[in-house]
């Protein structure tokens, strides 16, 4: 399998804006998915391959023929995730792994260590318990973003859909990420055919303080990319306050005026990595 060259590749894992999850049971499945405009592909081992001996040989042959994808293993409490570390482990380099249902800190590490390779790690919180120690993992050297899985969590905890009921786990998220000095957190999938739906709910994560987001249909990569990328109208406010301020900030004559210029600055810093 060709590697890619789709400009995603040059989309820095820090601030990547749609992770798409396909399932590795089928390799057409993982050819659209790259051909795609998702920030980030990763190869699904877990829900979405029913299949695991399978898809792992598909994610062998894709790493093997110069694919670019991250890969979302089995969680720690299970001999899949074993399994997919072990034919990882044997394997070409691959981008960066998604934990499933991180619960324990510990759980990252022990990730980390069975790798050949320093790997980047995005750990799910899905569970009350992953919840609660949000922190700790997001303390984990390797932890580079936590990603909110909305679905698996609502069947642990009981918790509606609505935006109120979630807007808790959602903040803690956040709070730790930031606490931690790892970037902002990366909200659950929103399955919907209804694209309004979907903006609605990206709505919700970047209210929320997120600045990524799961999907499962290649569909919503465009849509996810667009919302989450400075509009028009920042970047043109953006421009006004750097030409006013000076991008060193040597004409801030406030206190109020510094963080203004901040976030210009990182508006700007935004729309260069997408190539805006």
């Amino acid at each position: 399998m060709p590697t890619s060259t789709h400009p995603r590749h040059r989309v820095d894992h820090t601030i990547a804006r749609s992770w798409l999850l396909t399932g590795a049971s089928d390799p057409a499945t993982i050819h659209t998915a790259d051909a795609g405009s998702a920030d980030v592909v990763i190869l699904d081992l877990e829900d979405g391959s029913p299949d695991k001996h399978l898809a792992r040989t598909h994610v062998q042959n894709w790493l093997a023929g110069g694919g670019h994808a991250w890969v979302r293993i089995n969680d720690a409490t299970t001999s899949d995730w074993a399994h997919d570390l072990d034919m990882l482990s044997d394997s070409a380099p691959v981008a960066g792994i998604v934990l499933a249902k991180t619960e324990d800190p510990e759980q990252v590490s022990a990730t980390a260590a069975r790798l050949r390779h320093p790997v980047p790690i995005v750990a799910m919180i899905e569970t009350a318990l992953g919840l609660e120690e949000a922190r700790a993992i997001a303390r984990v050297p390797e932890t580079v973003r936590i990603a909110f899985g909305r679905a698996d969590f609502r069947k642990d905890t009981g918790a509606a859909g609505d935006p109120l009921s979630l807007a808790y786990a959602r903040s803690r998220i956040v709070v730790a990420s930031r606490a931690e000095r790892i970037s902002a957190p990366i909200d659950g999938a929103t399955p919907t055919d209804d694209l309004d739906e979907l903006r609605a709910g990206i709505t919700i994560g970047t209210n929320a303080g997120m600045t990524g987001k799961l999907c499962l249909d290649p569909s919503h990569t465009d849509v996810v990319n667009n919302a989450l990328s400075p509009s028009a109208q920042e970047l043109a406010w953006a421009d006004t306050i750097i030409t006013t301020l000076g991008k060193d900030g040597e004409h801030v004559t406030n206190g109020d005026e510094r963080p203004q210029l901040e976030r210009a600055l990182h508006i700007h810093n935004r729309a260069r990595a997408f190539t805006l």
